[in-house]
């Protein structure tokens, strides 16, 4: 409907895609995505079955999610740039019957499927020889009824620890958090312009910088290289966004620029920020050299998108904003009950964007999706006008000396220093089984003396904190390990794997 009802109001000639080639129509993309629709038809897909995509962000990746959902099949979007072994592990977790690929990731795609059962099509798309196989096909493929509970979409968990869950998402979820979240929070219109560091596998980039600006007829920019600082300076001065759609490892590469002070951002009316705690300093770094109001939220694949979120008129640093109009959230106790106003509790949330559940874990679904809500591992509370504060995940948290410390606040505590641009704490036991709390830092310039900072950024956090929060060591990083979905690998730090 995104896109359909865009061509019936008779919005076909507006820009859809923005990209380094060109511009792209509603009429056009539709039509391209009927093309794939009868590709994926011919090759017997149909209703309920899974299309994996591992594309880069482009025309062919919005029009070939289009054409899956359009027969009623479900998308399973992954990295494109993953290593053999993890393209092995979510082609025989989802079992899809079709994937979607280029010609530079062929080849491990192709060594992955030889050492499994499951029977999957490649096809490879973007070469000349598909264009032409594409341009003969018949694009009037009518959508298939789908229903606002049927499966839409795999989205997947941050996979910290593990390989990442398969969140099994609807077509209603769509519509419910595009108008709730989209329209109704952000006020996303017909004339804006949106343009996202992640890349559209990851489902905040998918439902904001596709569905949402699809939903009033506006405008996606799309680039496949990787996003740097510099990357997207560029971007933003050539293609004049006004929503960025961010997250708090861009923003810091932003207001870290050497230039930053001298950099056009005069077409933002505003700037989204998820996928991980924004610090409050990071945020106030940002406002001083930009001035763009910041929204930080947060959302969850088992919620499809963001249900609490600052606003445009309404921005409170260091605060994940107040719950989107529609949602239900709040901070419980273990047994369920509510915690009192001011109290960290676990994030329990409810509202029509709710999963399915876990692809193939009846356990882990019955334990986290009960009576209408979803049990989150999140940690959060709530002042007395609403807002809420970020308390870390639950799994994060660290017991020193018998007290609970999140590692959050150890982080907000160490970005205060002008030494330091990025950083993560996570718990290492020490040699008598004890867990400490270990600062691991990306520095803003090179440290000749490392134990000299090392130790001033220790007394730095024990004048600033309660004694037993300060870290116990100190490792300077180039960067930081991350997740599929560009997180910090909190797990492998604590593991060593560095």
């Amino acid at each position: 409907h995104f896109l359909g009802d865009r061509v019936g109001e008779g919005r076909g000639g507006r820009r859809a895609l923005l990209t380094d080639r060109g511009a792209t129509t509603y009429e056009e993309v539709f039509e391209a995505s009927g093309r794939f629709a009868r590709l994926l038809q011919e090759a017997g897909i149909g209703p309920g079955d899974r299309v994996l995509i591992a594309l880069p962000d482009g025309e062919d990746y919005v029009t070939a999610l289009f054409g899956i959902l359009r027969l009623g099949a479900v998308v399973v979007m992954v990295n494109p740039q993953l290593p053999v072994e993890q393209i092995r592990y979510f082609l025989t977790y989802t079992e899809p019957k079709a994937a979607l690929i280029t010609s530079n990731v062929e080849a491990p795609f192709t060594e992955a499927i030889s050492g499994i059962t499951v029977k999957c099509a490649l096809t490879v798309t973007g070469t000349p020889e598909f264009k032409d196989r594409l341009s003969v096909l018949n694009p009037d493929v009518p959508a298939y009824p789908t229903s606002a509970n049927d499966p839409a979409i795999f989205l997947f968990s941050g996979g910290t620890t593990g390989y990442p869950k398969g969140v099994v998402q609807t077509h209603g979820s769509f519509k419910n958090t595009t108008s709730l979240y989209g329209q109704g929070t952000l006020g996303i219109g017909p004339e804006d312009v949106t343009l996202s560091v992640p890349k559209l596998f990851f489902g905040y980039a998918t439902g904001t910088n596709l569905f949402f600006p699809f939903s009033v007829g506006a405008t996606s920019v799309l680039f496949d290289e990787r996003c740097t600082a510099d990357v997207l300076f560029n971007r933003i001065l050539k293609f004049r966004p006004t929503v960025l759609i961010n997250v708090p490892t861009m923003v810091n590469s932003l207001v870290s620029h050497p230039q930053a002070d001298s950099k056009d951002l005069s077409s933002l009316r505003l700037s989204t920020s998820a996928g991980e705690a924004l610090p409050v300093e990071l945020h106030r770094r940002w406002d001083d050299l930009f001035g763009v109001p910041l929204l930080d939220g947060l959302g969850t694949a088992e919620m499809w998108h963001i249900f609490i979120s600052n606003r445009p008129d309404d921005v409170q640093p260091g605060t994940l904003g107040r719950v989107v109009d529609g949602f239900e959230v709040r901070a419980c106790n273990p047994d369920g009950t509510r915690v009192k106003t001011g109290d960290v509790g676990t994030m329990r949330v409810r509202g029509d964007s709710l999963a399915l559940g876990y692809w193939r874990d009846e356990e882990k679904t019955a334990a986290a999706f009960k009576d209408g809500w979803f049990i989150s591992g999140d940690m959060i509370s709530f002042d007395e006008k609403g807002y809420v504060t970020y308390g870390g995940r639950s799994d994060d948290m660290l017991k020193i000396s018998g007290k609970w410390l999140s590692p959050k606040e150890l982080e907000n505590c160490l970005l205060q220093h002008e030494a330091v641009r990025e950083v993560a704490v996570v718990g290492i036991p020490t040699q008598d089984g004890l867990i400490k709390p270990s600062a691991f830092i990306i520095a803003e310039r090179i440290v000749e003396d490392r134990d000299r900072l090392a130790s001033e950024l220790q007394r730095w956090a024990q004048d600033r904190l309660e004694p037993y929060k300060y870290p116990r060591s100190v490792h300077f990083m180039e960067d930081l390990p991350r997740t599929h979905l560009g997180k910090v690998d909190r797990g492998r730090l604590a593991r060593g794997e560095i």
